[in-house]
């Protein structure tokens, strides 16, 4: 009987801040970072699942205590019982009254139980040998259901309303399957935005971005109005009226001044602006959105559960939404949201960029094209080129889009050595430096 062995965390950061890697307006010094979590067992192969939760440096060691405080859950149960049924496994672990009270289902206790979460799902995709993204899809739409947890869905989703939406595509899964190993999925990039970066930086890597293959790019914004104004029409300048051009206020703004800093960018044509306030503003987001129609507003890479994205969508508060793959309880209330943007004909823009969220987010919006919308074309996946050789399964890029990762698992583990050197605070990387800003 093959069981949980151990549950092992590692503070993991990298000094990201030396180079404004990272930064905006309202987070300008980053220390791109990783809560790492193992789930060992005594299977003779060595399997294991991998988690993580991103953070920006400062705060690593309050995450990685909340995962340890999560030991109890897993540590001496066999994998069978976990992975035979995740649906129950995440319903446990986000029920839990007295870890529950620290939210409910939101902040840093929350985050925790999604990476435990999804290191089961990384354990379950690795002993079933499929990409995570392929393990999704293979479910029924009975099995799908299953895994959300439609508690204070039902007013805008019930099960019966996912099963519709899951029956129908399911006739369509082996030709999408074909049609994303052949083509990849779309990818916009933010290797070029980030607000410590020079005007030439910028423009550099904007113009390397198109030679690259990329249709969108998004610029941080959201420091002084006079700043933003002149990047943006630089930016437009430099890579032409064909190539899209996003912005993100990173919450910056409250509502009346998100209205008045957005006008004057309105002859950039942006594709959307992320973030303009607290992402719980719900009227807020739907306030600024009426006002400065008919630029796309969106939110959600801090959206706390699927409560915050029913009511944004119920709302109208948003043309499109991020979904976080480390913020949110896990796979299984990811797929909550993937559900409800699919019921209210939403796009999905997935957040990703920090250490280790690309690799997560790409099979997200690879399992909702397969067996959800059936929809890639008119959305993407954020890209930012950082840290990805730290992972043992690293997404690839090729002509701007995201191939589908082919080895089995979520693509969460990491080398040991990126995770020795990098231990906050005595790994050798740390030890060779001085304390960054975000350590």
């Amino acid at each position: 009987m093959v069981t949980i062995t151990a549950l092992d965390t590692f503070d993991v950061r990298f000094p990201t801040s030396l180079a404004h890697d990272g930064s905006d307006a309202m987070n300008p010094d980053p220390d791109y970072s990783a809560a790492y979590v193992v789930l060992r067992t005594n299977s003779p192969d060595g399997l294991a699942g991998y988690g993580l939760v991103f953070t920006i440096g400062r705060g690593n060691d309050v995450q990685t205590a909340a995962l340890a405080a999560l030991e109890h859950f897993v540590v001496g149960r066999t994998v069978d019982g976990i992975v035979g049924d995740l649906g129950a496994f995440a319903r446990e672990l986000n029920g839990d009254s007295q870890l529950r009270w620290l939210g409910p289902e939101k902040g840093v206790m929350h985050m925790a139980i999604g990476a435990v979460i999804n290191a089961a799902w990384d354990l379950a995709s690795r002993r079933a040998g499929k990409p995570l993204w392929r393990f999704i899809a293979d479910m029924t739409p009975e099995q799908i259901v299953d895994q959300v947890d439609f508690r204070y869905l039902t007013d805008a989703l019930t099960p019966a309303q996912a099963l519709e939406i899951l029956r129908a595509a399911e006739p369509h899964k082996r030709e999408r399957i074909a049609q994303l190993e052949a083509e990849g999925y779309p990818a916009y990039t933010t290797s070029p935005g980030w607000l410590g970066y020079s005007d030439e930086k910028m423009q550099r890597l904007a113009r390397q971005a198109v030679e690259d293959g990329f249709r969108t790019i998004k610029l941080k914004v959201g420091l002084r109005l006079e700043d933003d104004i002149r990047r943006c029409r630089l930016a437009r300048e430099t890579v032409g009226p064909d190539i899209a051009i996003a912005v993100d206020a990173n919450q910056r703004w409250d509502v009346g001044t998100a209205i008045d800093w957005l006008r004057p960018l309105e002859d950039v044509g942006l594709a959307w602006v992320e973030e303009p306030t607290s992402p719980d503003d719900v009227l807020g987001h739907a306030a600024i959105r009426h006002a400065v129609s008919p630029t796309p507003i969106s939110t959600g890479e801090h959206g706390q559960n699927r409560v915050i994205f029913k009511q944004l969508l119920q709302a109208g508060a948003v043309d499109l939404i991020q979904i976080d793959a480390a913020r949110v309880g896990g796979v299984n209330e990811n797929l909550a949201i993937l559900l409800l943007a699919a019921r209210f004909g939403v796009r999905v823009f997935p957040h990703a960029g920090g250490v280790g969220l690309c690799e997560l987010v790409q099979h997200l919006a690879m399992a909702d094209f397969v067996a959800i919308t059936g929809r890639k074309e008119d959305r993407a996946i954020e890209f930012v080129d950082h840290l990805h050789e730290h992972f043992v399964d690293p997404v690839r890029i090729e002509h701007g889009r995201y191939r589908a990762p082919t080895a089995p698992g979520f693509s969460a583990q990491m080398h040991e050595s990126s995770i020795r050197d990098h231990l906050f605070p005595h790994g050798i990387v740390w030890s060779a430096l001085p304390l960054a800003a975000g350590g």
